[in-house]
């Protein structure tokens, strides 16, 4: 009987482990067959005949990608300058030094990330703790609403966003992406969960103590809801960074693209090449990459802790 018991165990494991090694492997597969592509020649590249690994090592799609375009690293602007020029473009009094414009792109694809980020998870954090925390008129109504919005497709909203970001003279700056996420329904209703857990004996012994809500907030309600913090920041930050439609929508200028829009510009220019393409989704995969693994721990840990209240 024991025997049995564990045989069946021990093919139980087998399954398991098998199961896991092939959707690792269907997985991480697009993310191999990139990384080595950038590295393909143009005939091993669009040879019908899969080359599974590169028999001649070349860097001329990474070349290409840093050779034809240009662009100052980074520019400082005159504040709210927009709102004072002809054609609401931004004044611009430093520069940094004429680099690849591939640089650049990056720079700005993960400013908007990480800045939608921190917002993001900042005002949900907060407007979540008061949803669940604190008792006002319309709490229940407004919660409703921001249920509702979640279901409402992006697509139906990127016009109005558009005349709004025009309205502001924000168009073809980074913050016409980073602006419209930061109020982002879904992060509200993660962080809602998350402080709906807290016990109210902790906040109100904190109140007797002489505790202001700021003080409360960062002392005791951020700390315990960190891990859904942490979940939010990865679905933000690569959100924004896939946010492609919106990107194409808000900015045109070389020097404000994104790293997925200035790629697809060039392949427009120069033609189907598919190494150029692979070169940047690999320099592009680098940030991501860099920020799981940063907040891994408190991705998993929300993850199970949300699957554990629901």
């Amino acid at each position: 009987m024991n025997t049995g018991v564990k045989r069946t165990s021990v093919y139980r494991t087998i399954t398991l482990i098998l199961i896991i090694v092939i959707a690792a492997v269907i997985f991480l597969f697009p993310l191999y067959w990139i990384l080595t592509g950038a590295f393909k020649t143009p005939a091993s590249v669009n040879n019908s005949i899969p080359e599974w690994w590169p028999k001649e090592w070349t860097m001329r799609n990474f070349d290409t990608l840093f050779d034809k375009r240009s662009a100052p690293l980074w520019e400082l602007h005159v504040p709210l300058s927009e709102w004072f020029t002809s054609d609401h473009s931004q004044v611009v009094f430093f520069s940094g030094p004429v680099m690849p414009a591939a640089f650049r792109w990056l720079i700005n694809t993960v400013f908007m990330s990480v800045a939608a980020m921190v917002l993001t998870c900042g005002t949900a954090a907060l407007a979540g703790y008061a949803l669940a925390k604190k008792r006002f008129i319309g709490r229940a109504v407004l919660f409703s609403l921001i249920v509702c919005a979640m279901a409402l497709p992006k697509q139906v909203i990127l016009i109005p966003l558009l005349r709004e970001m025009d309205g502001l003279h924000l168009t073809n700056t980074l913050w016409s992406v980073i602006y419209p996420v930061v109020g982002w329904p879904f992060g509200v209703f993660l962080m809602k969960q998350f402080a709906e857990g807290i016990p109210g004996e902790i906040l109100e012994a904190a109140r007797i103590d002489g505790g202001g809500e700021l003080k409360t907030f960062t002392t005791i309600v951020f700390p315990m809801i960190k891990p859904g913090v942490g979940a939010l920041a990865i679905f933000t930050f690569i959100n924004t960074w896939n946010d492609y439609f919106m990107q194409l929508l808000m900015l045109t200028g070389t020097n404000v693209l994104s790293m997925p829009l200035g790629i697809s510009k060039m392949m427009g220019e120069f033609g189907q090449d598919y190494g150029l393409l692979m070169a940047g989704a690999t320099l592009a995969s680098v940030p991501i990459i860099i920020v799981f693994l940063a907040f891994q721990k408190y991705f998993t840990k929300g993850i199970t802790m949300g699957a554990v209240k629901g």
